[in-house]
């Protein structure tokens, strides 16, 4: 479905207000982010791009859940990251006129704003804190790129495990996974088998408990924290 996107600066809720990269801008500036912008809403399971598809837009998601992935020669899926409302994504075609190396898929009805990057770009000029913000945001994903990499080299599949849902609790004993364990299980460079078979495990030793599909609680929080931290 395609539509003008409501993204009127005076609105707080809407795609502009909501992406880090835009907060430096007046409500007028915004306003002419808004004018280059479209919405286009995904229903769930829904590629938004996949590779070898020619970018040159910027997706902001309004609401929902997206999936970011690459698929190796033989089809097995390596996730990336999840993005939730107010990322962003695409920006790397903007700067380069090779094709996506990733996919984009709705985990659930999503709405995502597509601002046009050759127009966006002329707006960078006009307003370099745009293009600023977009460079340090490619910095963080860098090197949350880097430490993913490190830990899938450097830890075992239960040091890994311990990691995520610590960092995925926010310092809380409850655990809501934002993805399935499949995608949890990509992204940690295990198979859903052996995710499972952990989980089960530390079920029955006391360290977890689980709670239907997405929800842990935490039980043992120093044991995960020293599972974690082991060399």
């Amino acid at each position: 479905m395609h539509g003008n996107c409501n993204c009127r600066p005076e609105n707080p809720h809407n795609c502009i207000a909501l992406v880090p990269i835009f907060n430096s801008l007046t409500q007028d500036e915004r306003q002419e982010i808004a004018a280059i912008t479209t919405a286009r809403t995904f229903k769930k399971g829904e590629l938004i791009y996949t590779a070898g598809d020619r970018g040159g837009k910027l997706y902001v998601l309004h609401h929902g859940r997206v999936k970011i992935s690459r698929l190796s020669a033989s089809g097995k899926e390596q996730v990336i990251r999840v993005l939730g409302p107010g990322d962003f994504m695409g920006e790397l075609s903007l700067f380069s006129p090779l094709p996506l190396t990733d996919q984009a898929e709705a985990l659930e009805t999503t709405t995502m704003c597509l601002i046009e990057g050759g127009k966006l770009k002329e707006l960078m000029k006009k307003y370099p804190s745009i293009a600023f913000k977009v460079m340090e945001e490619l910095s963080q994903r860098l090197e949350t790129a880097e430490k993913l990499i490190e830990t899938i080299s450097l830890k075992t599949v239960e040091e890994r495990l311990a990691g995520a849902l610590l960092a995925f609790s926010g310092g809380k004993n409850e655990v809501l996974l934002g993805m399935s364990k499949g995608d949890l299980a990509s992204q940690l460079g295990m198979t859903q088998e052996t995710l499972s078979r952990k989980l089960a495990a530390w079920q029955e030793q006391g360290l977890i408990k689980l709670i239907g599909q997405r929800k842990i609680e935490i039980l043992d929080r120093a044991q995960l924290e020293k599972i974690s931290d082991a060399e």
